[in-house]
């Protein structure tokens, strides 16, 4: 099964403006290392939640600020320490970057990709590491003149160890980081999935927000959260009976039929979140470190021994 049937010219990255001041970044589609991003305009400057994976779109999208305010950027807040969210962090010159301190520690340790060999090739550009300075453990809370904004660190595993999410309560608007995905298949290979289903219980769920900016994919409104949630206990069940079975995550994945996530994208997804679930299965606590690189060979061998598509 391929993660993309079609290898269209992609739209840039396009602005939506979801609340006054307040913009998601999109890009379609979504799909691998295609990340969205968000900004806040204040009198004083501008806050970015998130930057992207390569130079050439993280110059993109100061491109697109620019169109909006003429402001710099001053508050760069990281969501997790994935290099889809945090490669394009060197481009903000003088802008305090503001993460979970396992973002600092995760952007540190991963470093820049050295090797693409589980997807086809893109050009990252130049990209300079530039980790999180200013961290918190629990959270923190953001003003942008009178507006307030809660970064909140999930309190478990979820997409990565160190998930955090941007709540901006008067607008009930969130900025969702890769807990959620709009249309695509998540991915918790680092994190966990019983951690991702309690998070989307226990905290996002009850925030009750109506406007969603997800990590990946089109903005969406409250029922984003009962979508994947969906999935994630449907995955839960198919990990479940092949674990009990003792069927390997590949062969589980090739023999489930996805149903209502079929069309979503990157489906080859469900293979390391099957490697992640049995992982927990056998005992292994939320987020410990399992073998990323098995995970993703066999993801290449669902896709029928293809590279994973990606066009960053």
């Amino acid at each position: 099964m391929s993660s993309t049937t079609a290898d269209p010219v992609l739209q840039p990255g396009m602005l939506q403006e979801v609340s006054e001041d307040v913009f998601a970044y999109v890009q379609p589609d979504g799909t691998w290392w295609i990340n969205n991003t968000g900004l806040l305009v204040g009198r004083s400057g501008v806050t970015s939640v998130d930057s992207c994976a390569t130079e050439r779109r993280t110059r993109a999208y100061l491109e697109a600020i620019r169109t909006v305010t003429p402001r710099s950027v001053k508050t760069l807040i990281n969501t997790h320490h994935h290099g889809d969210h945090t490669h394009g962090n060197w481009l903000f010159d003088d802008a305090t970057i503001v993460a979970h301190e396992g973002t600092r520690a995760g952007v540190i340790a991963a470093g820049v990709m050295a090797t693409q060999e589980f997807w086809t090739p893109f050009d990252f550009g130049e990209i300079r590491l530039a980790p999180p300075f200013l961290t918190y453990t629990e959270g923190v809370t953001l003003w942008v003149d009178d507006l307030r904004c809660e970064v909140l660190h999930v309190g478990t595993p979820a997409h990565t160890t160190n998930d955090s999410v941007v709540w901006i309560p008067e607008r009930h608007t969130l900025f969702a980081g890769d807990l959620l995905f709009s249309g695509g298949t998540p991915f918790l290979v680092m994190g966990s999935l019983a951690g991702a289903i309690e998070v989307l219980e226990q905290v996002v769920g009850p925030l009750g927000a109506q406007t969603i900016v997800p990590g990946h994919g089109p903005v969406a409104g409250a029922g984003l959260v009962d979508d994947v949630l969906g999935y994630l206990r449907w995955l839960d069940d198919v990990a479940r009976d092949a674990h009990a079975a003792g069927v390997a995550p590949l062969e589980a994945a090739r023999g489930t039929d996805l149903g209502p996530y079929a069309d979503w994208t990157d489906a080859e997804r469900i293979v390391g979140n099957l490697h992640r679930a049995y992982a927990e299965l056998d005992g292994a606590p939320r987020g410990a470190r399992i073998d990323v690189g098995a995970a993703l060979r066999d993801m290449v061998a669902y896709n029928g021994g293809r590279p994973l598509t990606c066009r960053a």
